[in-house]
């Protein structure tokens, strides 16, 4: 089965929906990443670094196990092999494929992977990161709601020309968000069989084509009942972007630690960057989006 994202060409032996898949599969040399079933123990991965309980890396590859679910073995931007636990479901499976393993696929190609969602705001876009559960997934369904088209959901790579990376026509919507947007569950698909979180399909609102990237807001909560917005300027810049960075802890061991500084410090360069701090308790969403919609028609 062949598919795209991230601008890349994949063959995979398992079915990935949620991808876009290619109507006419491209020749070996075309393929870019190619996703196999296999053993994944990796013989690069014996004088590399352990990184965690569950994740090794080297120059060469990374290993990450998910217990109960699959142990996944990565490749210099090329190969993700697949060891699947016994009796786990596909879906359980996609969730570390698509997210963590691939995260670490685009390390190797030399990529600056952001933790956020990607917007497109005319011929530019829209980033906004922050930890999991900030609400990033809810901003982006709010510009979707609105009209706007979504780039990237969660995982955001970032080239060299400081230009986000198309991924996935769906974005992840816990319960809650889905009620509150007045989303119809029933037809959407868990992303998981037993998490309340979903796939949402993006029809006709996905950006499939490369944009600049111009603006990013860092999404944070507090306790207090005022939103707070605040600009980041000069040597401060680099610092959020690093801490935002999608599994940063991957690149030590890979030896891509001073890459990954040049690429903060070339995209810091480029941006209108700005700390959001709304209240923890109540999430004002279309008060949000017209506060961001406002900063960037100042911030051009």
């Amino acid at each position: 089965m062949h598919y795209t994202s991230y601008g890349l060409n994949i063959r995979s032996e398992l079915e990935l929906p949620e991808l876009l898949k290619l109507s006419a599969p491209p020749d070996d040399a075309e393929t870019d990443v190619r996703i196999r079933i296999g053993d994944a123990g990796a013989a690069e991965l014996r004088d590399g670094q352990q990184l965690g309980p569950f994740l090794w890396a080297s120059p060469e590859a990374l290993s990450l196990e998910v217990p109960q679910v699959a142990r996944f073995v990565v490749r210099e931007g090329r190969e993700i092999v697949i060891q699947p636990a016994p009796g786990i479901d596909e879906d359980s499976v996609r969730v570390f494929l698509l997210g963590s393993a691939l995260g670490a696929l685009l390390f190797q190609r030399g990529l600056l992977v952001l933790h956020g969602n990607a917007i497109r705001i005319g011929d530019q876009c829209m980033v906004c990161v922050g930890h999991s559960g900030a609400g990033k997934s809810t901003l982006a369904a709010g510009f979707m709601q609105r009209g706007y088209e979504v780039l990237a959901d969660d995982v955001v790579p970032v080239d060299e020309e400081c230009r986000a990376l198309p991924g996935f026509p769906r974005i992840k919507l816990w319960r809650d968000t889905v009620d509150h947007l007045n989303i119809d569950a029933e037809p959407l698909q868990r992303i998981r069989p037993e998490m309340e979180k979903f796939n949402y399909p993006l029809v006709r609102q996905f950006a499939d084509q490369p944009l600049p990237v111009r603006w990013i807001y860092i999404l944070n909560s507090h306790q207090q009942p005022d939103t707070l917005f605040e600009p980041i300027n000069g040597m401060h810049r680099f610092g959020p972007l690093h801490n935002n960075t999608y599994r940063v802890r991957f690149l030590n061991g890979m030896a891509l630690k001073s890459e990954h500084l040049q690429l903060c410090g070339r995209l810091a360069g480029q941006i209108r960057l700005a700390s959001i701090t709304r209240p923890r308790q109540s999430f004002e969403l279309e008060q949000l989006i017209d506060r961001i919609l406002a900063d960037i028609a100042e911030n051009p």
